[in-house]
């Protein structure tokens, strides 16, 4: 059943500021054991990195992947968890652009 499939959500963020950069970076080191759901850790897995700068990266300079056990856990994080709503207002006063996808593996 597809609601049962871990859900993967990738973030761009276009930032130029080295400093900027290395916090947000920071938030995200922290943000599995930061974010809570019902008291318990929630996400299964958090990534992120600075681009290794390419043609093809369309200006974007950090991204980061997160990956949930489920749509509903993604729905928390997105609109609900309060380590995530801490890193999307740092990001928003720092970036100059931001993409965000979420998939289900297909494979």
């Amino acid at each position: 059943m597809a609601h049962n499939q871990q859900v993967h959500r990738v973030t761009y963020f276009k930032i130029e500021d080295e400093s900027a950069k290395d916090k947000l970076l920071g938030l995200y080191k922290t943000m599995r054991s930061d974010a809570l759901k019902d008291g318990k850790q929630y996400i299964l897995s958090a990534e992120a990195g600075k681009i290794i700068p390419d043609p093809r990266n369309g200006g974007f300079t950090i991204a980061a992947k997160t990956t949930f056990a489920s749509m509903e856990d993604f729905e928390f994080y997105d609109k609900e968890c309060s380590a995530h709503k801490n890193l999307k207002s740092y990001a928003a006063s720092v970036h100059q652009g931001v993409m965000m996808v979420y998939f289900q593996s297909a494979i």
